[in-house]
């Protein structure tokens, strides 16, 4: 038993024993940036990217079918999808309940929006492009800068082979590349031996944006968990544990595909070096084992099947399911839900309650979310399951509920409201949970994946919850309703509430859907 087992453990006690350091404090004066700085790189301005009406989230998030082929990338549309994910596209300044709210008006930290929502607002996975000779620019490796949407060039010369090497048998031939990074400093400044657990849940909710993006444009993505990470991180001058590699995306190109398989580069590797910007970077032995854990097989690809015991067993008990109407968004194309998304903190009313009709189709759409790629082949069973607690929501008694996405229905679980218990088991005080329509709970057998394909089924996990809140908060934008994610919750009191102790299904974040009160406080800063 591998140490993940132990850290997952960590993980959903560490409400009623905290980790180490357990008296830790951030210095959010000496706090790095928000993304890597690569000074003297050469940049190049991505071009803009129409979003066509018709890439609805409809099409995003139910899809009816995989597409048979995949459509071709091009320059615009792997800008868009880089913007409308991981790009700055507004200024969070709205009169809300969070901690951060006073210094919001700063410019120096100014809290931007993005497509994509991120544990703490930190956004620490780096996108890096490795491209061959089959794409747009000269052959290298770039990085993706979100703050000024253009890709810095850090190494020039055809080292697609590389990854195509790392990755294996995986994926359609080609030689360009996204690779998902994490300099864990981005996070742990603030959350320190915690930080692993949330950023593993970031490249998650990116790679589920990504999906989503990609499917209502009727592109294919088959990312990778699994691949030599020592090597790719060789190539891209990575120190042993300053960042990790978490997913590596294949993208078939317009143009003419490369004439024979790309070589390996042999020993070619990025020199330049991202300038950190605190004086001091902590070092946290927690964090260090775990990523160590998770890297250490990384090329170990789980066989077909592997994960098909981890998933949650068939539905047990005698009460009367409660049937819920069929799914439906409104006519939203994705970038609109992707740039309307924001967290609600403090801001919901329960005057008005959520029709069942929008809960059933948040639910339906987070059932419905795939990682795709050797994370969860095609055909594969469903690694997460979702539960329900339903404070206001029109013609569902209030009461715990577990929902069956193969028969579209809610299975009761505890009757009785659940504000109570709700509030009770929340650390933080920017939400008011009973004045929420509902809180959805995204369990997975954790120890049953670990045990399956070993120490990196803890970055699947993760990935896979990280998916679900991204597509939760894209359902909710699109449907007009509020929506908030959390991590600060007693773990172990939703395992007792909910009856999971025999299951080994472990609760993993809380997602909270409601509407807001009228006529809020904001400024509109994409007309300043």
């Amino acid at each position: 038993m591998g140490y993940a087992h132990d850290y997952a453990t960590a993980i959903m006690h560490r409400g009623r024993i905290p980790m180490e350091p357990a008296d830790f404090v951030p210095d959010w004066a000496d706090r790095p940036r928000k993304a890597k700085y690569y000074p003297g790189a050469e940049s190049f301005p991505l071009p803009e990217a129409h979003y066509p009406a018709h890439a609805t989230v409809t099409a995003g998030c139910l899809p009816e079918a995989a597409p048979d082929t995949a459509e071709p990338f091009t320059l615009p549309l792997l800008s868009g999808l880089l913007q409308d994910s991981y790009g700055l596209v507004g200024r969070r300044l709205a009169v809300q309940a969070n901690t951060d709210l006073g210094a919001l008006p700063h410019y120096t930290q100014a809290n931007w929006s993005r497509g994509t929502a991120s544990g703490g607002g930190l956004y620490p996975v780096s996108v890096y492009w490795v491209s061959g000779p089959s794409g747009p620019l000269t052959p290298g490796v770039h990085y993706y800068s979100p703050l000024r949407h253009c890709m810095q060039r850090l190494l020039a010369g055809d080292v697609s082979g590389e990854v195509r090497a790392a990755l294996g048998a995986h994926g359609e031939a080609t030689d360009q590349y996204l690779v998902l990074g994490v300099k864990y400093w981005q996070n742990a400044f603030k959350y320190n031996s915690f930080s692993f657990h949330a950023v593993s849940m970031d490249v998650g909710a990116l790679l589920g944006t990504w999906q989503i993006w990609a499917r209502a444009r009727g592109l294919r993505l088959a990312p990778a968990l699994w691949f030599d990470e020592a090597r790719l991180a060789g190539l891209l001058g990575l120190g042993e544990d300053e960042e990790g590699l978490f997913a590596v995306v294949p993208l078939v190109w317009d143009g003419p595909r490369p004439a024979t398989d790309p070589t390996e580069a042999g020993g070619a590797a990025v020199r330049r070096r991202d300038r950190e910007r605190s004086r001091t970077v902590l070092d946290f032995d927690t964090l260090r084992r775990i990523h160590r854990a998770t890297a250490e097989h990384a090329s170990d690809r789980p066989a077909p099947g592997a994960l098909d015991g981890s998933a949650p067993a068939a539905p047990t008990g005698a009460a009367e399911p409660v049937a819920l109407p069929p799914a439906a968004f409104p006519e939203v194309d994705v970038r609109t839900a992707l740039r309307t998304r924001r967290s609600s903190f403090g801001r919901f009313d329960a005057t008005v309650p959520v029709t069942t009709a929008q809960l059933a189709t948040t639910l339906a759409a987070c059932a419905a979310t795939r990682l795709g790629g050797d994370a969860e082949p095609e055909g594969s069973p469903r690694q997460a399951r979702l539960y329900a607690f339903v404070n206001h929501v029109e013609g569902v008694e209030p009461g715990a509920y577990a929902y069956e996405p193969d028969t579209h229905t809610l299975r009761p679980v505890a009757p009785g409201a659940p504000g109570s218990f709700l509030q009770k088991n929340y650390f933080l005080s920017n939400y008011n949970l009973e004045q929420t329509g509902a809180v959805l709970v995204p369990t997975v057998r954790t120890t049953a994946v670990l045990d399956a394909v070993g120490d990196r089924g803890y970055r699947l996990v993760n990935a896979t919850v990280g998916a679900i809140a991204q597509t939760f908060y894209t359902a909710s934008a699109a449907l007009g309703l509020g929506a908030g994610v959390a991590l600060g919750f007693d773990n172990i009191s939703y395992i007792e509430e909910l009856g999971l102790a025999d299951t080994g299904e472990a609760p993993l974040l809380i997602m909270l859907l409601g509407n807001e009160r009228p006529h809020p406080a904001d400024f509109r800063s994409d007309i300043a």
